[in-house]
């Protein structure tokens, strides 16, 4: 396929689970694809140690995206704190892991997009997907931080969608459910939650990043050049909003 043919495209935590799974949708659709993770990859087109939290991290995966590449076109804010997370009461949350969640969640997002926007400005439009969460439309427990996170995801993706609208960036959310990506897949406690999640799909079987990309690729496409501001839920039926 060709439909992202000369794009360049940015994936933060592309390296494994469901970063991977889109980066190489991305390449296989015809972008040029960077992968910015703290772990390296060596499919990607450039393969960047990007820590989203640091603006310094962030400032250089742009930098160097548009040094070799000479544009960005599509990022994709996938990069998040999940799969290490215990789930617990609110109460019993440390403060520390609170905050850094947010740190990455929703504060390395916006670094991603502040970092990107002008290269896209400068390109003559962009597209923007954030990976957001079907956990906060549904008030799924024993995870706050992180559903607070994923649901300030969505508020950002509107916002930007409004500022962004005039110089042709598309800015979108996808909602996925509980996925069974291989770093979730070693947490024995977080596979006993996705079997309680199956069972409320209308589609019950395991979630897993394949089934993501589909929708990736078509948000990242002239396809939905005219949809934005948009949260799209992929999580076989379980919050149907």
């Amino acid at each position: 396929m060709d439909r992202l043919k000369g794009k360049v495209a940015i994936v933060t935590g592309g390296a494994m689970g469901i970063g991977k799974a889109i980066a190489a949708r991305l390449a296989m659709d015809g972008a040029q694809v960077v992968v910015a993770d703290l772990q390296k990859s060596p499919a990607a087109a450039l393969s960047l140690q990007v820590d989203v939290s640091k603006e310094s991290d962030v400032a250089h995966m742009a930098a160097e995206t548009a040094k070799k590449f000479g544009r960005i076109d599509i990022l994709v804010n996938n990069a998040a704190v999940f799969s290490s997370l215990e789930l617990r009461p609110f109460e019993n949350i440390p403060p520390d892991e609170f905050r850094r969640v947010m740190e990455v969640n929703i504060m390395g997002v916006w670094l991603c997009c502040r970092a990107c926007v002008p290269h896209m400005r400068k390109a003559g439009g962009g597209r923007i997907i954030n990976l957001a969460s079907g956990a906060p439309l549904k008030g799924v427990p024993l995870f706050l931080h992180y559903i607070a996170s994923k649901g300030a995801v969505i508020s950002m993706t509107r916002g930007l969608a409004r500022e962004l609208g005039k110089d042709a960036i598309t800015v979108n959310a996808l909602a996925p459910g509980f996925t069974l990506s291989e770093n979730v897949a070693k947490v024995p406690a977080h596979v006993r939650q996705g079997e309680i999640t199956r069972m409320s799909r209308a589609i019950q079987r395991d979630e897993k990043p394949e089934d993501l990309v589909g929708a990736v690729s078509f948000l990242a496409s002239e396809d939905a050049a005219f949809m934005t501001g948009q949260t799209v839920v992929v999580d076989g039926g379980s919050a149907m909003v």
